[in-house]
C-alpha cells in the first residue's frame, strides 16, 4: 500500500502527555471500584478506593501541568533573540571574498 499516512506529529503541534495521563487515571478511577465490586468488596470499601484514586488523580494533574508550564517558560527564556538575515555571522566571520595582505603565493 502506497497510501499516505498522518502521524501525530503531522496533525498535532504536539503531543499532549498530560491529557492522556489523566485520560487513562481517570479510566482506572472507575475500572478499579467496578473490579472491587467484581470480586466482592463492599460498596463503602469500592467508594473509599474511587475517592482516593480521584484525590491522587487530581493532584498529579496539577503537578504535571505545573511543570509543563515552567517547562515552557524556561525554554522560551534560554532561547536567545531572533536576529534578522544579516547578522548571520559574527565581525571577520566570511568566507571567500577579498583579505588583507597579498595575493601572490609565497616561495
Amino acid at each position: 500500500m502506497s497510501g499516505h499516512r498522518t502521524t501525530t506529529s503531522e496533525s498535532h503541534p504536539g503531543p499532549d502527555t498530560v491529557t492522556d495521563v489523566v485520560r487513562w487515571a481517570v479510566f482506572s478511577c472507575v475500572l478499579v471500584p467496578v473490579v472491587l465490586l467484581w470480586y466482592g468488596t463492599s460498596l463503602a470499601g469500592a467508594t473509599g478506593t474511587a475517592l482516593g484514586l480521584a484525590a491522587v488523580t487530581a493532584a498529579c494533574r496539577v503537578l504535571l501541568r505545573r511543570s509543563e508550564r515552567s517547562t515552557v517558560r524556561l525554554l522560551a527564556e534560554e532561547q536567545p533573540p531572533h536576529r534578522g538575515h544579516r547578522h548571520r555571522a559574527g565581525a571577520g566571520a566570511h568566507r571567500g571574498g577579498r583579505r588583507a595582505g597579498g595575493s601572490t603565493p609565497v616561495d
